[in-house]
């Protein structure tokens, strides 16, 4: 990987730390008072060139979630040309304030540890499961030829307003033409594509 992905990172990471921290002791303050288990979420993905690393998250399920649901879902979301839709809004899997955590993308915020360990950076293809892996064709997995991130450039073009194959073609665009600046870019779009997720989210509740 270019070395200045792991400078950028880590310069971003330590500028935003005096914020990110506080809000993330919150969030586990908040998840243990609502919901008995774990703060974190550990779950195995697929990373750069295949390989496979211990992904962490907020946990925002009740412990012992049955997966079998979202297993399906992403099955038919790749098999059809649907765009790519959360099962959040009618998820009875969810905590208290769940829904929200993963709206705004905050249940992803101790992921900047595994930026840290170099498993992921803060902007790439997001790091996808084992059995979505094994369903890709050979097009498909082009996607990993960079590491993962928290944002991309298919999330902040549409994201659940996408379809599977167009997140590959966004997720392959930015694997050939990756920069500094790119990335600065991705990120600085990142906010206003959460506010708009978050839009839709409201919207299709009130549907």
């Amino acid at each position: 990987m270019p070395t200045w992905k792991g400078a950028l990172d880590t310069l971003c990471i330590i500028l935003a730390a005096p914020l990110l921290l506080p809000v993330g002791l919150l969030i586990a303050l908040a998840i243990k008072i609502v919901s008995p288990g774990p703060v974190l979420f550990m779950q195995d993905r697929v990373g750069f060139r295949g390989e496979l690393f211990r992904c962490l998250k907020f946990r925002t399920m009740s412990v012992n979630a049955d997966t079998g649901v979202h297993q399906g879902h992403l099955q038919d979301l790749m098999a059809s040309d649907r765009p790519m839709t959360k099962l959040d809004g009618a998820d009875k899997r969810l905590i208290p304030g769940g829904r929200i955590l993963r709206c705004l993308g905050l249940d992803e915020l101790p992921q900047l540890l595994n930026v840290l360990r170099g498993e992921m950076s803060l902007v790439g293809p997001r790091p996808c499961l084992p059995y979505e892996y094994e369903q890709y064709q050979p097009r498909h997995r082009r996607r990993l030829g960079t590491l993962p991130g928290l944002t991309g450039l298919w999330q902040v073009n549409g994201k659940n307003r996408t379809t599977f194959e167009k997140m590959i073609e966004w997720d392959i665009q930015y694997v050939q033409t990756k920069s500094p600046l790119l990335d600065i870019v991705i990120m600085l779009r990142t906010f206003p594509a959460i506010l708009g997720q978050a839009w839709d989210t409201v919207m299709a509740k009130r549907k």
